[in-house]
C-alpha cells in the first residue's frame, strides 16, 4: 500500500514517514521543494509516476498571524491545494484523508463542539481551512477529514518548544489561560492516519466525512505550560523552572482572532472507529519530551 502524502516536514508529516514502516506502508514523500500543491498538473503527474493507492493531505498554511495580510497564499494552499489533492484522486479513484482544524469554529461555545456543529471560523487561517473542507468534499466524495487542535510534536517548531526554550532564557513567563482546547500530539494524528489507511487497505472502504479528532482532557495554555515545565525540568531538558503567569488574552494581542474555546467532542469518531481510540494529550507530551531527551524511541 502506498501513500502519497503531502507535507511531509510538516509535524504530521514528518511522523507519517517516521512510523509508516511500521504499519508496512509506503510513503511517496512531498513537500514544497518536490510538489507544489496549487499546480494541479504537478500532482497530476507526480501520481501518474508513482500510481500511490491513498492520498493523504498534511500540508498547509499554518502561519496563523500571518495569513490575515497573506490571505491569498493561506487561501491557496489550504483551499485550492487541498481541492487538487482531492480531485486528483478521484480521478484514480482513490481516497483522500485530509488534516483540518478547531479554527473553523468560532471559539465562542461553552461546551464542546460536534462533528455537526456549524462552523464559523473568526480568522483568515479559520475561512481557509473550512474553505478546504468544503472544496475537498465536493471533489472526492471519498474524504474523511480530521478536525484537531493545538498540534505539537517532535519536529518543527511549536508551542512545547516554545515553552522549553523560553525556560531556559527567563526566569518569568507570560501565558495566555483564557483560552480553553486540547493539545494534540503529531504521533496520536500521524497513527490515526495510519490506522485508517491499513483499514482502507483491508476492507477498501471507510466511514466517509469530516470528524472531530484530538487528544483528551481539556486544558488552557497555562496549564499546559505548567506541565510542560514540570516534565522538561524531569527529564534535564530545562534546569529550572520559570514563574508562569497567567495573562488575559486581552492582554496579548494578535493580528489573528484565537478561539477562546475550541474543545471537540470526539465521541463520533471514537464509536465509528473503535480500534483507533483516543489517547490523552499528556500521554503525547510525556513521549515527545522523552524522545527530545534522548530516553525515548
Amino acid at each position: 500500500m502506498k501513500i502519497l502524502l503531502a507535507g511531509c516536514n510538516g509535524q504530521v508529516g514528518c511522523e507519517i514517514c517516521r512510523k509508516a514502516p511500521g504499519y508496512e506502508l509506503d510513503v511517496v514523500a512531498t513537500d514544497i521543494n518536490n510538489l507544489d500543491i496549487t499546480d494541479i498538473d504537478a500532482i497530476r503527474k507526480l501520481q501518474a509516476k508513482h500510481q500511490a493507492d491513498i492520498v493523504v493531505n498534511a500540508a498547509a498554511y499554518t502561519a496563523v498571524d500571518r495569513a490575515e495580510t497573506d490571505s491569498q497564499i493561506a487561501y491557496d494552499v489550504n483551499a485550492l491545494g487541498a481541492q487538487n489533492l482531492a480531485i486528483t484522486a478521484g480521478e484514480y479513484n482513490l481516497p483522500i484523508l485530509h488534516v483540518s482544524t478547531d479554527y473553523v469554529f468560532s471559539g465562542t461555545a461553552s461546551s464542546p463542539y460536534r462533528d455537526d456543529a456549524e462552523p464559523d471560523p473568526r480568522s483568515v487561517y479559520g475561512a481557509t481551512k473550512l474553505a478546504g473542507e468544503q472544496l475537498v468534499a465536493k471533489a472526492n466524495p471519498r474524504h474523511l477529514t480530521l478536525r484537531t487542535s493545538w498540534v505539537f510534536g517532535i519536529d518543527g517548531q511549536n508551542f512545547v518548544k516554545t515553552m522549553l526554550r523560553l525556560s531556559n532564557e527567563q526566569d518569568e513567563i507570560n501565558v495566555v489561560s483564557d483560552q480553553f482546547g486540547s493539545p494534540t500530539f503529531a504521533g496520536h494524528i500521524a497513527t490515526a492516519l495510519l490506522k485508517l489507511t491499513k483499514k482502507y487497505q483491508q476492507t477498501g472502504e471507510l466511514v466517509w466525512g469530516n470528524y472531530n479528532f484530538c487528544d483528551r482532557d481539556a486544558t488552557n495554555w497555562h496549564q499546559f505550560a505548567e506541565k510542560i515545565m514540570q516534565l522538561g525540568l524531569e527529564n534535564g531538558l530545562i534546569t529550572s523552572t520559570p514563574v508562569v503567569q497567567p495573562i488575559l488574552t486581552e492582554d496579548y494581542p494578535t493580528p489573528a482572532t484565537r478561539p477562546l474555546y475550541s474543545v471537540m467532542d470526539c465521541s463520533r469518531f471514537e464509536q465509528i472507529f473503535p480500534h483507533i481510540g483516543i489517547s490523552s494529550w499528556e500521554s503525547g507530551l510525556r513521549e515527545m519530551i522523552a524522545f527530545l531527551s534522548g530516553t525515548g524511541k
